[in-house]
């Protein structure tokens, strides 16, 4: 079991992180969240000034975001804290009322976090992620270096997000990926004579895993119409509003070459910006055989979690088999897509936790609240922010006229243009808010554009729903990036400098591949 000590956290005070930066990472990280703490104000208020044309909402709105980002990414104070003071500024500036930014909370979204982190939780106190990280780590020549570890996790989650929500899948495999983080640095300690300033947050071979977990929920989720929702959202714009309809098969058809290929820039991406220490820990076969052994048979608390765990895995799974088979036109999928709501799935997981019992003389459940209290409960707050934010940019018009305007600047009409600003914007846009209101945003304009031009319409709008499941930056651009930030392994400069290259090559292979497999399939 973890100690307090070891607990993830969301945000480190410069004091805490000094001592694992060396004297000119120290001058650096002081410049930042110095600048970035007078920056922040000033940047929103010349935002401010500089939209004086914008309705006086949307022109509020733009000058409270320029400032949150720039404390985000300088991390000028904690990122919650910032999540916390935006949500403020915006009910003081009359932006929006207290209820409707503070009902954000309520979204389901929310109660998948709560209930993955609790699940989360009860696999460390009982030990369950070390069963998963060594049955992974046994996989024939997986164990055998760190980035076929890597590779390995990357594929697993890309697969399983294909048929989960990505934010379930990222929620599933989290605790997993951070029982291999505390495995390896183990390993490492014993490579290196007992070192014991290793610090497993720290390392560079878990931000990668992190990162992975994070990004290939995202990539994979694009592979079948139930992967995401921005899929099917964009899929029923496509038959309501342009009468082109895209089966089941057919759109695994059009997403798997683009998947597999963002799955393999990722994977050296990931590899080359976040190097692991170590390419092999020597002996590592033989110490997980043997830990395997120490671990012995699984007591009543693994089994009660593995039974709430694999409770919630069933049933968020289950709406997408069934669409799988259905080709996701039935009577039975919409039933399932309306009562098996993932947020009450982990919900109801989560609470199976507190049922089943370990000592029903002495009333002993599987987990106590008091071990349910310390999940990181400040990543909820970011990305409860994160909704609000989304929703207002989308309510005050900002998000729209930002698209709206960056297409008269650019004053494309060409197909392949349309479909490049399809695609950033799309991907600009999920950087601030959800990938389901990028895609509600941009998919009109994108049509509305290509119509104007007398071009196929379907292939922006494509570029677009898939370029609203990109947004790699920064922890509230999607659920899995604020999942895996939650474990206090990928620094935000990190996640910032990832994801912004990522994002330039999904963009890319998003325009060319969407164009070419539009066309070989006769979409439109």
């Amino acid at each position: 079991m973890s100690t307090a000590e070891e607990r993830p956290t969301t945000y480190r005070t410069f004091d805490e992180v000094q001592e694992t930066l060396s004297p000119a990472e120290q001058r650096f990280e002081r410049i930042r969240r110095t600048t970035g703490l007078f920056a922040g104000p000033v940047l929103g208020i010349v935002t401010y000034l500089a939209c004086s044309a914008l309705d006086e909402p949307a022109q509020r709105l733009a000058g409270v975001l320029a400032w949150v980002a720039v404390y985000w990414i300088c991390e000028a104070i904690p990122i919650p804290v910032t999540a916390m003071l935006a949500m403020a500024a915006v009910i003081a500036l009359g932006i929006a009322t207290a209820d409707d930014v503070f009902g954000a909370f309520g979204n389901s979204t929310i109660f998948v976090f709560i209930g993955g982190f609790i699940l989360a939780e009860s696999m460390r106190k009982h030990g369950l992620d070390r069963r998963f990280a060594f049955g992974i780590l046994s996989l024939p020549g997986v164990a055998a270096s760190t980035t076929r570890i890597i590779v390995a996790f990357g594929a697993i989650t890309a697969v399983l997000s294909g048929f989960v929500s990505n934010t379930a899948t990222a929620a599933m495999m989290m605790p997993i990926g951070a029982g291999i983080v505390g495995f390896m640095a183990s390993a490492m300690r014993r490579s290196s004579d007992g070192d014991t300033d290793l610090n497993p947050q720290r390392l560079q071979f878990a931000t990668a895993l992190m990162l992975m977990v994070a990004y290939s929920a995202s990539v994979g989720g694009l592979l079948t119409p139930v992967g995401s929702p921005p899929n099917l959202i964009g899929r029923a714009y496509l038959e309501e509003e342009l009468d082109v309809t895209i089966p089941f098969f057919q759109w695994m058809i059009l997403a798997f070459p683009l998947v597999l290929l963002m799955f393999l820039v990722l994977c050296v991406l990931l590899v080359r910006l976040n190097k692991p220490e170590i390419k092999r820990v020597e002996g590592v076969e033989g110490y997980i055989a043997e830990e395997r052994q120490k671990l012995g048979t699984m007591g009543p608390g693994g089994r009660n979690t593995l039974i709430a765990f694999g409770t919630a895995v069933a049933l968020w799974v289950l709406p997408g088999a069934v669409g799988l088979v259905t080709g996701g036109e039935s009577d039975t999928y919409d039933w399932l897509l309306e009562h098996l709501d993932e947020g009450a799935v982990a919900i109801f997981a989560a609470s199976l936790l507190f049922l089943l019992p370990l000592d029903w003389g002495r009333r002993e459940f599987t987990l106590s609240w008091n071990d349910a209290v310390k999940i990181d409960w400040g990543t909820i707050i970011l990305f409860g922010s994160g909704i609000a934010l989304g929703g207002l940019l989308s309510s005050t018009g900002l998000a729209e006229t930002m698209g709206t305007s960056l297409g008269d600047l650019l004053g494309t009409e060409t197909l392949v243009g349309i479909t490049i600003l399809a695609t950033v914007i799309a991907v600009i846009i999920s950087e601030t808010t959800s990938n389901t209101a990028s895609v509600v945003v941009v998919a009109p304009i994108a049509a509305q554009l290509a119509l104007a031009a007398d071009v196929n319409p379907a292939i922006p709008v494509l570029a677009a729903v898939f370029g609203a499941s990109f947004g790699f930056m920064l922890p509230v651009s999607t659920p899995p990036n604020a999942i895996v930030y939650g474990t206090g392994m990928v620094p935000i400069t990190k996640m910032l400098r990832s994801g912004i290259v990522f994002d330039v090559i999904g963009i890319v292979i998003i325009v060319t591949g969407v164009t070419v497999m539009a066309n070989l399939l006769g979409i439109g």
